[in-house]
């Protein structure tokens, strides 16, 4: 991992290190486009094909049944079943606070406006299944979607032999998930966004995955027959800032967390002390011996940097810019310097909160913006399984107090079929 000094990089360059890789969206749109395409065209046929060409499906039948998923939990050993409740009890604690209040106010006499929230009815769950099965992404998303009272909640993750991972399945049972689709990739995004003959279509889809992932449901959120999803998804990042007080093992131990992610992972070390730069590499170089997804860390790693930075305020302008994923602020008085964090996905505060516990149990949601967009969009929350709708209600006394106001920006707006109904009704007397 290089270290840089920020006194002698210059703006160009550090551009260039702060700078994300993109999804070359011609070459993976070529060869996402036409599985999308045909998922939609061809339903299920086209579904059953791609996941025995993809992800290695066993049989003619995509849908999980109800005794592969109890069979499948069956076989979950008690250690990791308690860790599951623990996680779960603490994920849906956190996220019952964000179920949003409805209200109602009358804004002048006789002008009643109110504001509710609905779940909604149709949700698609993405879990990744590849590398790695992330049972706590189902936890993530499912939990939420139970709380904001998803009517139907699908679940899509591609099984490793055909046979659903326990851990995953228990998941899926704690969020109450009973429609489940070992179906992974382009296609089981396409398959939830369009619909089949035999599977009905969601309304959103939510969940992170790679860039095949990302690039079909970036096309099926901008076609009419598809659905909204929740995000763009990039690679995994954390920014890390650190003072001379900060142990070199734990920052050291976060960076190859995050970097375990994938080899196109970004983490990323700015610290107001050359000496916990260089005590961090030689730690890098000692913890990653025994990581059993070493080689995978060492791409991700030699990608990255670590930045000698004059000030600890400095650290925070830089990140604040770039607008990490996680933020570590692994400092001596750390609770000193959030306020002035503005944009993060989510931040760690001091030396005993890595970024892990977020990952799996404390209970805030790991699901989080990447690419720099949160700068202006927050994490998967309970909210995103749900849609404001606006009501309100006049009286004719309402309408007529409000009424040259309406006619008279209606008409400065040249719409006047805009004002002549409220003129035709206040004419009518009835």
């Amino acid at each position: 991992m290089k270290i840089f000094n920020y006194k002698t990089v210059s703006e160009k360059q550090l551009q260039k290190l702060f700078g994300r890789t993109s999804i070359n969206t011609e070459k993976v749109g070529a060869l996402v486009k036409p599985i999308v395409e045909d998922v939609k065209k061809n339903g299920d046929k086209a579904v059953l094909k791609y996941a025995k060409k993809f992800d290695g499906l066993l049989g003619n039948s995509v849908r999980a049944t109800a005794l592969e998923l109890t069979t499948a939990e069956k076989k979950l050993d008690m250690a990791t079943k308690t860790a599951i409740n623990t996680a779960a009890k603490n994920i849906e604690r956190f996220h019952l606070k964000q179920k949003p209040l409805s209200y109602s106010i009358e804004t002048m006499p006789g002008v009643n406006c109110r504001r509710r929230h609905l779940p909604i009815e149709n949700v698609g769950l993405y879990i990744p299944g590849g590398s790695a099965v992330l049972v706590s992404t189902m936890l993530m998303l499912g939990i939420p979607a139970k709380i904001a009272g998803c009517k139907r909640v699908i679940v899509s993750s591609p099984t490793q032999g055909n046979e659903i991972h326990p851990a995953l399945a228990y998941a899926a049972k704690i969020c109450r998930v009973k429609e489940f689709y070992k179906v992974g990739g382009a296609h089981a995004i396409a398959m939830m966004s369009y619909g089949t003959k035999s599977i009905k279509k969601v309304d959103k889809i939510l969940g992170p995955g790679n860039q095949f992932v990302t690039t079909a449901k970036t096309i099926v959120s901008n076609d009419p027959d598809g659905c909204t999803i929740d995000m763009p998804s990039g690679p995994s990042e954390v920014l890390i800032i650190a003072d001379e007080f900060a142990n070199p093992a734990y920052v050291a131990s976060d960076l190859l967390a995050q970097a375990e992610h994938g080899a196109d992972s970004q983490v990323i070390l700015l610290t107001s002390s050359a000496k916990l730069a260089n005590e961090t590499v030689k730690e890098i170089s000692e913890q990653i011996k025994v990581l059993p997804r070493k080689e995978l860390v060492k791409q991700s790693i030699n990608s990255s940097f670590i930045m000698v930075v004059p000030t600890i305020y400095k650290a925070i302008k830089l990140s604040n810019n770039y607008a990490p994923e996680h933020l570590i602020l692994n400092l001596k008085n750390a609770e000193k310097y959030v306020s002035q964090i503005t944009n993060a996905g989510s931040v760690f505060i001091g030396a005993f909160s890595p970024e892990s516990v977020g990952d799996y149990a404390s209970g805030t949601n790991h699901s989080l913006p990447t690419y720099g967009y949160a700068k202006s969009i927050g994490g998967v929350s309970v909210e995103s399984f749900m849609k404001p709708i606006t009501f309100q209600k006049l009286t004719r006394n309402g309408l007529k107090k409000i009424s040259s106001t309406v006619i008279q920006l209606a008409e400065t707006e040249k719409l006047d079929a805009h004002a002549n109904s409220v003129r035709v009704r206040l004419k009518n007397g009835n």
